[in-house]
């Protein structure tokens, strides 16, 4: 039964396969503002609130098969007692792929989210240890839903093109 299985197997034309291979990864463009040590407070005399901002960015490369993605995260701290704002952190993180096998219709939602989950890792280290290098506790970034950012962004570009449309 195995042979007649293999047999059958082999006769169908084989799926393409799929190929990625991360060729680089690299801090794009980084900032860090210590917004308390400017204004001369001590980190005990606040509650941090803080907001997470993501966003991504893809674009092919002048070499075939490989592509740029870029995650950008905006950290705002603030305090909860007066709002006053702790640190502020942008980080651009980006990664160059090679990637092979993926059909077209499926390779920009693999680029915006298998792709960033892979970067993802390196980022949560390296804003762990900015802040924490910057005067704060440690900020262990919670995961972030690739998929779910994709679909929102789906979602509000299909709300903002009936209203951009032409009638």
């Amino acid at each position: 039964m195995t042979e007649e299985t293999a047999g059958t197997n082999g006769a169908a034309a084989p799926a393409p396969q799929l190929r990625m291979q991360v060729v680089a990864q690299y801090v794009r463009d980084m900032s860090f503002e210590n917004i308390v040590a400017q204004k001369g407070l001590t980190t005990s005399e606040v509650q941090p609130d803080i907001q997470v901002g993501v966003s991504l960015d893809a674009r092919k490369r002048s070499v075939e098969n490989q592509y740029d993605v870029i995650t950008k995260f905006k950290i705002t701290s603030k305090n909860k007692l007066n709002g006053d704002t702790l640190f502020l952190m942008e980080l651009e993180y980006g990664g160059t792929f090679h990637i092979e096998g993926v059909p077209e219709d499926q390779l920009h939602p693999f680029l915006m989210i298998e792709c960033p989950r892979l970067l993802f890792p390196f980022v949560r280290r390296i804003i762990s240890d900015v802040t924490r290098d910057g005067g704060f506790p440690p900020l262990n970034v919670d995961n972030v839903d690739f998929l779910a950012l994709y679909r929102q962004e789906l979602a509000r570009r299909a709300q903002q093109a009936p209203a951009t449309a032409p009638n």
